[in-house]
């Protein structure tokens, strides 16, 4: 590092060693490691780089140094740990790092250097990982494509990384080859999990001729999501850059110091204390078992694995989510870490009473939420259900984020047990910094005040949609001389910093000039005893130009009828205006597992031949 780097570090020390995050991560690595494991990671870094060059990268912040030997010296540490459960499949450390160096050593022998991107488009399992591994060790960024896209949508994703290689599952060949001509970067096809036709390569074989030695490494961090693309086209977003930051020099300076840096590094991480970290331990393994029912591609997901990555967990995957499967592996593997979508536990808590209550789930310590509001009566009921099945303690947390920003606040049990009112919120601003603007007036809205959720994080740092004519920079508004991300969302803050989302800008529905937005009334209405989801959306008005409409479905073998709901939002206290015009129910909506509810498939059909707003 040179001096002026040198210098900010040094500035920066006491304020970092301040921050209540700091000294949680630390206590959380250091209870999920153990201390002996620590000293052996360190000391197993050390004889693989040399003790003294580990020493000096470590003061000297150079971590791009000795990133690549930190994640081999920890496999190598956890070896006959169970890194990776995943179906029929159980993989420890040792073996995942034998796949993971023939996997890199391929690609290597493929041609593929760093910066080259290659894609991934597989289903969930062992495979996302050693491709994720493998990618960062040899510095090659991996877009995470969403396997429900097909034909324009996956060729612009495709295209928009320029990515030289794809992996995908053998159940996404026919889409992959629809649209082959049209994706003319990349070169290699590597088919996982079946036979490759005539054209593409097997994964297992690639891995079979390749040296389970470790490769040259140019180390970068692969995380390369996209957004969710319910208003357009998805976004590809570079993590690289700025997660990746601090352990490559491959990565782009974000702009800031690098005390700001380390700042909002230590702010982003720190999810895992406010999560349990200092708390959890497996009664056999002493460490994370998280389950990742979500799909893997999708940016919330990581939530559910980076305890994996870091700290030594197991991840438990599901190639598919099921109600019931969920529970039975709970209780089964003595899961204690999970990523939701509300949509997951809807289902969950429909499943018959002799079916739920079959399982023993006293192993939970954490249930995130994320990616779509939960209601707090979907809160309550997920505590209820768990303690109902074992669990000593609350287990439903809670964070705001986004693919651009990351995780923002957060939500504990401690939050809305010291007062129940916050079940309403989606928690405390921890992981980021968030405020709430008034555009109108140029100023930040005090506390109570409605208004636009404006965000700094460690992603927004270095934040570009890569290949894409929308350029992030549209979504930033400066004030007092910072970028703030604009998500698009309308919320308010209490004086305690929690923060309450009143819905999304481009979902707002303008009624004869009034201003109405979904998430009111679609809480409203999942609180009827017969709804298992809902979607309110713009439905065309002749004289108001457009009034509410709301899209339901019912849970399964429940009857209901479009007067029925709109009775239950009069006796929910809705104001007339909010209160849906038009009511459609329908066997399903599409929501994908990620959370993410497709409103633009939904209005289009109203919309046909009639002008609309956006």
């Amino acid at each position: 590092m040179h001096k002026k780097g040198f210098m900010e570090l040094a500035r920066a020390i006491p304020l970092l060693a301040s921050m209540e995050q700091t000294g949680g991560l630390l206590r959380t690595f250091l209870k999920q490691w153990g201390g002996t494991n620590a000293l052996k990671i360190f000391l197993t870094i050390g004889s693989r780089t040399g003790h003294l060059r580990t020493l000096r990268s470590l003061l000297g912040f150079r971590l791009e140094k000795i990133a690549p030997d930190f994640l081999v010296s920890l496999w190598e540490v956890f070896g006959e740990r169970e890194a990776i459960i995943s179906g029929e499949g159980r993989f420890t450390y040792g073996d995942m790092k034998a796949r993971v160096f023939k996997l890199a050593n391929a690609l290597q022998s493929l041609g593929l250097k760093p910066k080259d991107r290659c894609a991934e488009i597989l289903c969930n399992g062992s495979e996302f990982f050693e491709a994720f591994f493998a990618c960062s060790l040899i510095g090659c960024p991996m877009p995470f494509l969403n396997w429900h896209m097909t034909g324009p949508e996956l060729i612009h994703a495709i295209n928009a990384t320029k990515a030289r290689a794809i992996i995908l599952s053998h159940e996404f060949i026919p889409a992959v080859t629809a649209i082959r001509d049209s994706i003319p970067t990349v070169e290699h096809f590597i088919v996982a999990g079946g036979k490759a036709p005539e054209g593409m390569l097997s994964y297992e074989a690639l891995l079979a001729r390749a040296p389970d030695s470790m490769p040259a490494t140019r180390f970068i961090v692969a995380l390369n999501p996209y957004t969710g693309g319910t208003t357009g086209m998805p976004k590809n977003v570079n993590y690289f850059d700025s997660i990746g930051y601090a352990f490559s020099d491959l990565a782009t300076p974000p702009g800031v110091s690098l005390g700001e840096y380390l700042r909002f590094l230590i702010l982003q991480f720190s999810f895992m204390y406010y999560f349990g970290g200092t708390e959890i331990s497996d009664p056999v393994t002493k460490n994370m078992r998280c389950l990742i029912p979500g799909p893997l591609y999708h940016a919330g997901t990581i939530a559910a694995w980076v305890p994996f990555i870091l700290l030594g967990g197991t991840g438990v995957i599901m190639k598919s989510f099921t109600p019931e499967g969920f529970l039975k592996l709970i209780e089964e593997e003595r899961i204690n870490w999970v990523f939701v979508v509300p949509a997951m536990l809807e289902k969950i808590l429909s499943l018959p009473d002799r079916v739920k209550n079959r399982y023993s789930l006293a192993t939970m310590h954490t249930l995130i939420c994320a990616a779509a509001p939960a209601t707090p009566e979907l809160k309550r009921a997920t505590n209820g259900f768990f303690r109902s099945r074992g669990c000593p303690k609350n287990v439903f947390t809670e964070f705001y984020g986004s693919s651009e920003i990351a995780a923002s606040s957060v939500l504990m049990p401690a939050d809305y047990e010291e007062k129940p009112e916050r079940y309403e919120s989606v928690g405390k601003i921890r992981c980021a910094e968030t405020r709430i603007y008034d555009k109108e007036t140029g100023a930040w809205c005090p506390p109570g005040k409605d208004g636009s959720v404006l965000s700094r994080s460690l992603t927004t740092l270095n934040l570009d949609y890569v290949g894409s004519a929308e350029k992030a920079s549209r979504s930033f508004t400066f004030v007092d001389g910072l970028a703030w991300f604009d998500d698009g969302l309308r919320g308010r803050m209490d004086e305690d910093g929690f923060l309450y989302l009143t819905g999304r800008e481009k979902e707002m529905i303008i009624t004869g000039g009034v201003n109405v937005f979904p998430n009111e009334i679609e809480t409203a209405i999942k609180r009827h005893g017969k709804v298992l989801d809902v979607a309110v959306i713009r439905y065309p008005d002749k004289v108001l130009g457009e009034v509410p409409a709301a899209i339901v479905q019912p849970k399964d073998g429940a009857a209901l009828s479009d007067h029925e709901i709109i009775e239950f939002c009069r006796e929910q206290r809705l104001v007339g205006y909010k209160i849906p015009r038009y009511v459609e129910i329908v066997s399903a909506l599409p929501r994908h597992i990620d959370g993410k509810m497709s409103k633009k498939e939904l209005e289009d059909k109203y919309w046909e031949g009639i002008e609309r707003r956006g």
